[in-house]
């Protein structure tokens, strides 16, 4: 009668061997690593990573030039107490400055922002009409 309590509580209570689960972990996680490594070494994954790599260096080199206006603008409206607006994508004169404009006491200022890191700033483009000096209020 013992040997039947015995077959009935091990049906109701299996145990597992501590052993046979520690080599199905580990048989899961070698399975795991040899899959993970496979992908990591196949021609498609650094296909992608090369032109994952490409793309953002070409998207870099296009925007560069506006990332500097942008900065200088900033930087040029934090001294000025002025509201940073918005830059010009590229420069299309050559000239090495974006056109910018920030918002200065409630009027709209033009300005020209260097492109390179060595010229971060902006100066005021008046274009064509250059200042009044009567509307400047400069005392002699």
């Amino acid at each position: 009668m013992s040997s039947n309590q015995e077959v009935k509580s091990a049906e109701q209570n299996p145990t597992q061997n501590p052993t046979e689960d520690n080599s199905l972990a580990d048989e899961n996680q070698s399975q795991w690593k040899t899959q993970l490594g496979a992908f990591f070494s196949s021609w498609k994954f650094k296909l992608g990573v090369v032109l994952t790599s490409l793309v953002m260096f070409f998207l870099l080199v296009f925007f560069w030039s506006h990332l500097m206006a942008v900065t200088g603008m900033k930087l040029w409206a934090s001294s000025a107490k002025a509201k940073p607006i918005e830059c010009m994508i590229k420069d299309t004169n050559s000239d090495e400055y974006i056109s910018c404009t920030a918002l200065l006491d409630g009027q709209v200022v033009p300005l020209e922002c260097g492109t390179s890191i060595l010229n971060l700033g902006c100066r005021v483009n008046y274009g064509t009409a250059s200042p009044s000096i009567r509307s400047l209020k400069i005392k002699k």
